[in-house]
């Protein structure tokens, strides 16, 4: 059983009977207290969708549930649900838009290195690698001679996520994007 501190992000929990994704972390250090960090925790429960967010101390264990990954890739847009397949037996696993919509925002066809977390049979997320590449569809033009650490530009990448680049960067440019803080890192290799 891992500590409250031990959890990322995706992670599936067994929590009050239910088992929940963890979609999202904050931790937060009170003042004037003793005591260590606190873990608020904005979890959906893998059978009806449903939002919970939890505050536990650091040191809190919690009973993780049991998850497979398996490694697909992404194949088309039913309704509202997006369609993965395994990579091995083209199994379907159909995802809902609304459990899925921050990793929509880093997903194209070419994504490669996406997992399904599926629980009790059930896909329910995406486990999406660190870094992937994107390509900018509208940003200020470049400016030439503008250096690697000089002043930064908003870019609109083909997912319609916008991240922050370097002024040199043009519309029309595959770059590699930190996915977990949603930065710029560099050009994408030609």
């Amino acid at each position: 059983m891992p500590k409250a501190s031990e959890i990322k992000k995706n992670a599936a929990l067994d929590y009050n009977g239910k088992t929940y994704i963890v979609k999202d972390i904050e931790r937060s250090v009170p003042q004037g207290r003793a005591g260590g960090s606190i873990y608020r925790m904005r979890m959906y429960d893998i059978v009806n969708g449903g939002k919970i967010d939890e505050s536990f101390k650091d040191s809190d264990m919690l009973n993780l549930a049991d998850l497979v990954r398996k490694q697909a890739m992404f194949s088309y847009v039913d309704g509202d649900e997006y369609v993965f397949l395994d990579k091995e037996d083209y199994t379907p696993y159909p995802l809902r838009k609304e459990s899925i919509e921050e990793e929509l925002l880093f997903i194209n066809e070419e994504t490669d290195g996406i997992y399904v977390v599926i629980v009790d049979g059930n896909p329910v997320g995406l486990d999406l690698p660190g870094i992937v590449e994107l390509e900018i569809i509208e940003t200020d033009p470049s400016i030439k001679g503008a250096s690697a650490s000089a002043r930064t530009k908003p870019a609109t990448l083909t997912t319609g996520v916008v991240v922050q680049v370097p002024e040199y960067i043009a519309s029309g440019e595959r770059i590699k994007i930190n996915v977990e803080e949603r930065k710029f890192i560099s050009r994408a290799d030609k």
